[in-house]
């Protein structure tokens, strides 16, 4: 390949400034000295060019100097022949270019490093992956005083090969610590522990939560050098917490360095204490929740049978008050109000703890948010939890409900009373909003009762951050449940310094600090786009199976867009808006004497195959896919809206237009 004069020249000019940055010159006339004191002085033969590029080949010069020179390829020009993009979007395919981090100088910060993971038995016979294969990953994430980090996928293996740093700052103004550089014995009175997430997702991008590990950085504090290497043993999740799947090799140094560092002893001394503190809080919270229990059976023996929920356990098998589950949580900018925080909770997936064996029996586990937000689902009792966090951070008096379905089923939802008494469901599955109406027993029976429309039958206690309250009314169905929580005749309440004891913000707690949540990494107009492409191909391909041709109708589907958008603002406001304007467009895209149908479908994941054979299913879509007759145009679109954490609602509208051949 040659190359114009100018372009030779900047290549020159470039590998030059390289040459002299490496000081390579230097270093080749050394390794010449050297060459010429060695090999020439007994014989004074001649050296030839050979000879020199071999002594700096075997002293590795040539080697550096092929590592430091970086080619890009034209990533245009090997592009020119894949599918085009769609006019109205352009990605930049230029390749990412690391950007190197602001240190302040005057801050601490702590760089851990995970150098390598072992004994992840569970692995032991996966087979190398083979280059361009997919195969299952682990990902590893990090929380640490209002910072978020996340690993590079790696292949799931017995020895993972985890190489990454994290630099995170100990010391931060937007927590309200001073301006002034930290010193060990301040950092020391820091009890915020690192946060570990391990995360493995399959090859069809399903994700399982493996561990869940708090890090107590603090000892680098009294290391040699400012720097310490821990060997981390990861425990289970759930049935498993007791059960190791792996350990990871961990470095901690502080940056700067510590002008001087603590004795073993004084940190040791501190942990000690700390345990010791919260441990006693934590006796006396116990002893305290025992004695309200033992008063609320005594109100009414049938209490034993309500779902009254003081303690429950994390991922780790840890039992914790449910108040510690919920606080205050601001989305920044992420999220603009309340019922748009509703739809984004409601688009999280769902799914059921794993419970090892059969018995139907419900595996329990209320997963700390973190592990929630980094697996991207989770049971009914984390979405309330979540939703009832965002909502208290909307300045909303919001509560998490424990009850019953239909059925006798257990769930949770959330509640919130507006100042005018009026009582609000909120299902976090859904996004749905209730009104509740009680009705009156004691009325007479010609009096016209409010019919429930929400699908919850009984209810236990209702807790926030700060308040926990027992339903003690003589019934504890949803629909004749006054929310009267002044009067301790209805709801009995614990002592809110009881709960402000063990549930932040209190004094040191063993209850972990609440993550930020992080903008979308999804590009929703991509993302949308290739979904589409990989729908037509499936449908084409179905129909061909059926010995049917398929003519797709670009403008029909365009039209389709506005649709998907009117029942996306429906979820999140519960305004329907834009309906007449898409159902004029497809009358005047719809010839006289030819029949329209069209079938919207809703999903919170992303895999096209997937979604397509629960299309399938339904026997609307399947005679929209499977359409026989004259002039027979097709049409789908599909239409993906990002949320945080990444997670996204999706939209698919199949359509089809054809001649009515009677």
């Amino acid at each position: 390949m040659s190359l114009p004069p100018e372009k030779a020249s900047e290549l020159k000019q470039i590998i030059h400034q390289q040459l002299l940055k490496m000081d390579v010159h230097g270093r080749i006339r050394e390794v010449l000295a050297e060459t010429i004191r060695e090999e020439l002085a007994p014989e004074h033969q001649q050296l030839s060019t050979e000879d020199l590029i071999k002594a700096l080949r075997q002293r590795g010069i040539i080697d550096d100097v092929m590592k430091e020179l970086k080619f890009v390829t034209d990533v245009n020009e090997k592009e020119g022949t894949s599918a085009p993009k769609p006019s109205t979007h352009f990605v930049d395919r230029a390749p990412p270019v690391l950007k190197k981090t602001n240190i302040d100088p005057t801050r601490r910060y702590l760089y851990l490093q995970v150098l390598g993971g072992r004994a992840f038995l569970e692995h032991l016979q996966e087979p190398e992956p083979l280059p361009g294969q997919i195969c299952s990953t682990f990902t590893l994430c990090l929380h640490f005083r209002n910072q978020r980090f996340r690993s590079k996928p790696v292949p799931c293996a017995c020895e993972p090969d985890f190489q990454d740093g994290f630099l995170l700052e100990v010391h931060k103004d937007s927590l309200g610590d001073g301006s002034k550089m930290v010193d060990a014995t301040t950092m020391l009175s820091i009890c915020d522990p690192v946060h570990m997430v391990l995360i493995k997702t399959d090859t069809f991008g399903e994700t399982t939560l493996v561990a869940s590990y708090f890090l107590e950085w603090r000892s680098v504090l009294a290391a040699e050098n400012g720097i310490t290497n821990i060997a981390v043993e990861l425990l289970g999740v759930g049935s498993e917490s007791k059960v190791s799947v792996g350990v990871l090799n961990i470095r901690l140094e502080m940056y700067p360095q510590l002008n001087k560092t603590l004795s073993s002893e004084i940190t040791s001394t501190q942990f000690t204490l700390e345990r010791q503190k919260t441990a006693e809080k934590e006796r006396l919270f116990l002893v305290y929740a025992k004695q309200w229990w033992r008063e609320y059976l005594q109100i009414r023996p049938t209490h034993n049978t309500r779902l009254v929920k003081i303690f429950a356990q994390d991922e780790n098998g840890v039992n914790r008050p449910v108040c510690s589950y919920v606080r205050p949580l601001r989305a920044g900018r992420l999220l603009d109000t309340p019922r748009q925080a509703a739809r984004f909770v409601s688009v999280l997936g769902h799914e059921r703890a794993p419970v090892i064996g059969g018995g139907g029996g419900k595996q329990e586990q209320w997963c700390t948010l973190l592990a929630f937000l980094c697996r991207n689902k989770g049971d009914c009792e984390d979405h309330a939890n979540l939703l009832c966090s965002l909502l208290l951070g909307f300045g909303l008096e919001a509560f998490v409900c424990v009850g019953t379905k239909a059925k006798g089923v257990p769930h949770t939802w959330v509640m919130t009373c507006g100042s005018d008494g009026t009582i609000t469901f909120w299902e976090s599955l859904t996004g749905h909003r209730y009104i509740h109406r009680p009705i009156n027993p004691d009325d007479p029976p010609l009096v016209e009762q409010p019919k429930p429309l929400y699908p919850y039958r009984t209810i236990g206690c209702i807790f926030n951050h700060q308040k926990f309250f027992g339903n003690c009314q003589p019934s504890d169905a949803v629909e004749v449940c006054v929310f009267d929580l002044h009067n301790e005749s209805k709801w009995k309440p614990m002592s809110e310094e009881a709960i402000k004891s063990v549930c932040p913000p209190g004094a040191t707690s063993s209850v972990p600090p609440f993550p930020p949540l992080c903008a979308s990494t999804i590009d929703a107009a991509v993302t949308s786009n290739e979904i589409e492409v990989q729908l037509r191909i499936l449908v084409s391909e179905h129909r061909k199976d059926l010995g049917l041709s398929t003519v797709w109708d670009d403008q029909l589907s365009y039209l389709l867009s506005p649709a998907l958008a009117a029942y996306e603002l429906e979820r999140t406001t519960g305004v329907s808006a834009g309906n007449e304007e898409f159902q004029d467009a497809v009358r005047r895209a719809v010839p006289d004497g030819h029949t329209f149908k069209g079938f919207p479908i809703h999903f919170v994941h992303r895999n096209a195959r997937r979604a397509f054979a629960t299309c399938l299913r339904s026997p609307f879509c399947e005679e929209i896919i499977c359409c026989r007759g004259d002039q027979v145009r097709l049409a789908v679109r599909v239409r993906v809206f990002a949320y945080p954490e990444s997670a996204c609602a999706v939209w698919i509208m199949f359509a089809c237009k054809y001649r009515s051949v009677l």
